[in-house]
């Protein structure tokens, strides 16, 4: 499979967020990637159910809804309701993450499991064969523009050993300084999914560095 380019619109300018939507669906980015984040199970704000269901009305790219909050069994079905198309719970705020993803699974959509830089591989092997992909977070969670964690490249790897070993069909997406320089190994590595905020909100040329990064 191609590897998917999921622009990731906590870099998008908010006042002209339709704007930017509109960017992306004439762009060849495959995904929108959505970043929820509490406050609390990371040190910063973003965005909720309205302006999800504002971008979902003109997006004509799924929404890959990544959860960085505490509980996030209590808001499956709000984000579903939103809009999400792929949604994905942190392994570290889920304490019981089976019964969460085949929560999300049983809502019709795309089920994954998130990752901080500091969490093992290890810890997904009686998971990995019920989710549909993994989220690595290649910085720390809370904010855009960090610089890229050169021990993801390390976890890549033990994470398509673990799926290889156990049959698993899970995707590997990857989210946290992903520029046009870095991707081609990420690729190499095994990544399906891109995920690059300030890569392409960054850019003067948004939609060339789309194509850059799916031309990888």
């Amino acid at each position: 499979m191609k590897h998917l380019v999921a622009p990731s619109i906590l870099s998008a300018d908010f006042l002209n967020l339709g704007r930017e939507i509109l960017m992306i669906n004439e762009s060849e980015a495959d995904i929108i990637h959505v970043d929820v984040m509490d406050g609390v199970f990371v040190p910063n704000i973003s965005i909720g159910f309205p302006v999800i269901k504002s971008v979902k009305k003109i997006a004509k790219k799924p929404l890959d809804v990544h959860l960085m909050i505490s509980n996030p069994d209590n808001y499956v079905e709000r984000f579903v309701e939103a809009g999400a198309d792929y949604l994905s719970v942190h392994i570290e705020a889920s304490v019981h993450l089976n019964r969460t993803i085949n929560k999300i699974k049983s809502l019709n959509i795309k089920a994954g499991v998130a990752l901080n830089p500091h969490t093992p591989v290890a810890l997904l092997e009686d998971i990995i064969t019920y989710v549909d992909f993994v989220c690595l977070m290649s910085v720390n969670p809370g904010f855009g523009g960090q610089q890229f964690i050169d021990n993801t490249l390390n976890k890549i790897q033990k994470l398509k050993e673990l799926i290889k070993k156990t049959g698993s069909k899970a995707m590997i997406e990857v989210d946290g300084g992903v520029t046009v320089e870095n991707s081609k190994i990420l690729v190499e590595k095994g990544v399906d999914i891109l995920v690059a905020g300030n890569t392409v909100f960054g850019s003067s040329d948004a939609i060339k560095v789309i194509s850059s990064l799916k031309k990888i």
